[in-house]
């Protein structure tokens, strides 16, 4: 390869992303999405000055029934990045409430009261955010425990569950900022656009499938049935192996734990599950994964 092709190779190709760039997000953050859903995330990315790199948005594929499902969903340092660029931005302070707080707002003026008079604060009650911006009223967000309940019973309850507090309150900034700058980032908002973005095209490359089968089907030929499942029980100890460890990742320890888990997921069918079952549940822990990954982002930003 000459060193033109060599540079064109790692300009930019799509936005300011470079085609390693684009490989990485296929193979990370967009995993299993179809090239078309690639397309429509990697654009959206491009149009809306969001950096996937940053946890600024993201997406989520779920295995639907006709075939790999993606959600786009713009995460909390999107929002704050989306609000940043307006010259008028002036921050924002947001909180969840306990039922042993102090706390009191005015709505028309969005000035809160809220004191924390002991350690012992009880349950959480709700969450307020409000939204600054210079020359324009203070915009107050409160959400109420009962107004999210949908969504702790929804896709993503187990995330609402384990951490309530941190789901709650961003939930609040999602609402101050969309009030305030316009910003929307309800989940799935940009999921009937998808008709107007081209496929996104992988560089093409030689194509040695027949090659492959020729080989493949002469070693097949001399392979007994004997090293055929010995090959499968391999198999099955690294998906086995994989799952353990990702079960460390999402911190779920015990038998009663790991079965519950296993058996919410509803792909293992039986005692003893097959190849393509272990596959599968191991495809959605990886969701799970990603989810908590950028989670802790979220969270990350709100402490700070």
């Amino acid at each position: 390869m000459s060193k033109q092709l060599a540079n064109i190779d790692t300009q930019a190709v799509v936005g300011s992303f470079t085609q390693a760039e684009l490989d990485t997000l296929k193979a990370t953050i967009a995993r299993g999405t179809t090239n078309e859903q690639f397309a429509l995330f990697v654009q959206t990315c491009v149009r809306s000055g969001l950096n996937p790199f940053l946890n600024q948005i993201y997406c989520i594929v779920y295995n639907g029934k006709d075939g790999p499902v993606m959600s786009i969903q713009i995460a909390v340092e999107g929002i704050v990045a989306l609000a940043k660029r307006h010259p008028q931005y002036k921050g924002f302070i947001a909180s969840e409430v306990k039922e042993n707080d102090e706390f009191e707002i005015d709505v028309v003026s969005g000035e809160p009261k809220h004191r924390i008079t002991t350690m012992q604060r009880g349950q959480t009650v709700g969450a307020y955010c409000v939204a600054y911006r210079e020359g324009a009223p203070n915009i107050a967000v409160i959400i109420t425990r009962d107004q999210v309940d949908h969504l702790v019973k929804g896709r993503n309850g187990q995330m609402w569950k384990d951490y309530f507090d941190d789901m709650i309150v961003k939930h609040a900034v999602k609402r101050a900022f969309k009030r305030q700058f316009g910003i929307e980032v309800a989940e799935d908002e940009y999921g009937t656009a998808g008709a107007e973005i081209p496929a996104y095209e992988p560089p093409t490359r030689r194509d040695i499938t027949d090659e492959v089968n020729v080989t493949s089907g002469q070693a097949q030929e001399s392979m007994s049935q004997e090293s055929q499942q010995d090959d499968e029980a391999a198999k099955m100890a690294n998906l086995r192996q994989q799952m353990n460890a990702k079960f460390k990742q999402l911190g779920i320890a015990g038998k009663e734990a790991k079965a519950a888990y296993i058996a919410e997921k509803g792909v293992v069918k039986g005692e003893t599950p097959t190849l393509q079952e272990l596959t599968k549940l191991i495809k959605l822990m990886d969701v799970d994964i990603a989810k908590r990954q950028a989670q802790a982002a979220d969270d990350d930003l709100l402490e700070g």
